[in-house]
């Protein structure tokens, strides 16, 4: 596991999933949390809209998932224990990007334009 600044977050989170036919996938988990293990994010195209969707699949059982409109939206969400993942950023440690090694596709978005 890995920590990464909130700066790099943002960056990855700012890569342009429409115009790349991509998504973001962000395995992590919060520290010392029994709640937030095996915890995921993301960025993709919503399959009705087409329009860009951020979104948290944060427990196994699906029970607290949720889908936002955007990046500041999902930020600012009091989803973890009545704390947003902003307010706990330190607290973050990042299991996989993509499916891949953390900081090898952490320097695929730094060096994107």
């Amino acid at each position: 596991m890995d920590k990464i600044t909130f700066e790099d977050f943002l960056i990855i989170m700012s890569y342009d999933v429409l115009k790349n036919q991509s998504c973001i996938e962000i395995e992590f988990c919060i520290d010392n949390s029994t709640i937030y293990q095996c915890s995921w994010l993301g960025k993709t195209v919503g399959r009705n809209s087409g329009e860009v969707v951020y979104w948290f699949g944060l427990t196994a059982d699906g029970t607290q998932a949720y889908e936002f409109d955007s990046l500041e939206q999902l930020l600012s969400a009091n989803v973890f224990c009545g704390k947003s993942i902003r307010g706990i950023w330190r607290l973050v440690s990042i299991i996989a990007i993509d499916a891949c090694d953390t900081l090898e596709r952490l320097s695929f978005y730094l060096k994107t334009p």
